[in-house]
């Protein structure tokens, strides 16, 4: 089956998660994504194990992409990413605001070139106010967010930063969609446009509670699961105490051992006990599992990562490397994403891509890497 894209262009000027992730969909989905590296090494490089000379978190988001590496200090740089921006379908970057306007590649500029531009622009809190300047990474919107304030008081203890760049994976996600659909009005007018999209604006477009605080209403009871020990290991419910207790003693499987007139606290405690006391009253798990299922309760086990990702579950192999990458979650019926080639290393694609969008020759390329423009490792 075929890619469910066409192969446009798309020139990634982006670093670290939000934009080389949405740049790394739209490669899957079958876009030409050329990637500008600079003389700088990108943060994710520092993670993961080096393989093809490649970091892991690196490999995870860049992957399917070509490089071509541009050193923008140089003469010569700007005049070279702004023909490749006038051979693009969109552009993808995410320095601070106001930087791709000094370089002169701003999106007015690099319109006037190319009109059916789609530019996509990411910043921490947008691209005006006073804290459009702010250095914004995932842990700063995590908590400019209110979901580290959220988190910890439901637990009744400190914050604490999530485990991973949540921030940073639903802004990629927030920025494929709005690149697709501005692609799709380009069929319609045939004009590009320029999105703005913060990660700010991402994160709290994306927060299911967000209804409460805008309705101002507060939260009745948390919607989280709750994780309880068990035959075979920890267990998680997906309600909170309240509501499981609920489901199990509206089915006669649980009995309330809260004395008449309890108070509230006595109650939940007593509850919460039985709960646990019935859990650990079968003789083994699948005889807990077969009970829950029958009382129309959703639960899991609390799976390490490791365990997740054994066996080669919910990764794809990369062609021409001995790394696994994290693969798209879409199933298509009639089409077929996949990862065409491995991450590249600084400017490997320097010839290829050069001259497949811009035609230049041998000679040409030549001039440019002597000029310090074009870098390579």
């Amino acid at each position: 089956m075929t890619a469910p894209l066409p192969r446009w262009r798309v020139l990634d000027m982006s670093q670290a998660i939000s934009g080389p992730y949405a740049g790394r969909i739209l490669a899957d989905l079958g876009a030409d994504v050329v990637r500008l590296d600079g003389p700088r090494t990108d943060v994710t490089e520092h993670f993961g194990v080096v393989r093809d000379g490649r970091a892991g978190m690196f490999a995870q988001y860049n992957a399917g992409k070509r490089s071509v590496g541009v050193d923008l200090s140089a003469p010569g740089a700007v005049r070279l990413v702004t023909d490749l921006a006038a051979r693009a379908d969109v552009l993808i970057e995410n320095f601070r605001p106001g930087v791709m306007d000094r370089l002169g590649l701003g999106y007015q500029r690099l319109a006037a070139a190319n009109p059916g531009l789609v530019m996509m622009s990411i910043s921490g809190f947008g691209p005006a106010g006073p804290d459009a300047g702010r250095r914004a990474l995932a842990p700063v919107i995590h908590a400019e967010s209110g979901l580290l304030a959220r988190h910890a008081e439901l637990d009744e203890r400190p914050a604490t930063d999530l485990p991973v760049a949540l921030a940073d994976t639903m802004t990629a996600l927030h920025a494929a969609i709005a690149i697709l659909a501005a692609l799709h009005q380009r069929i319609l007018t045939g004009a590009g446009q320029h999105i703005d999209l913060s990660m700010l604006d991402a994160v709290t477009a994306s927060d299911d509670h967000a209804h409460a605080v805008i309705d101002g209403t507060g939260e009745e009871y948390s919607s989280r699961g709750t994780i309880w020990q068990a035959p075979g290991g920890p267990m998680l419910i997906a309600a909170p105490p309240k509501h499981a207790w609920a489901m199990l003693s509206r089915r006669g499987l649980v009995a309330d051992p809260a004395p008449q007139g309890s108070d509230l606290d006595i109650k939940i405690r007593l509850r919460h006990q039985a709960i646990q006391d019935w859990m650990h009253g079968f003789a083994d798990r699948a005889s807990l599992l077969a009970a829950l299922e029958s009382a129309g309760v959703a639960w899991a086990d609390v799976r390490p990562s490791e365990q997740v990702y054994s066996a080669g579950a919910h990764s794809v192999a990369v062609p021409g490397s001995e790394r696994r990458v994290v693969a798209l979650p879409y199933s298509f019926s009639a089409a077929q994403p996949e990862v065409r080639r491995p991450a590249p290393t600084r400017g490997e694609h320097n010839a290829d891509a050069l001259a497949d969008w811009l035609g230049l020759d041998e000679p040409a390329i030549a001039a440019l890497a002597t000029a310090g423009v074009l870098i390579t490792g």
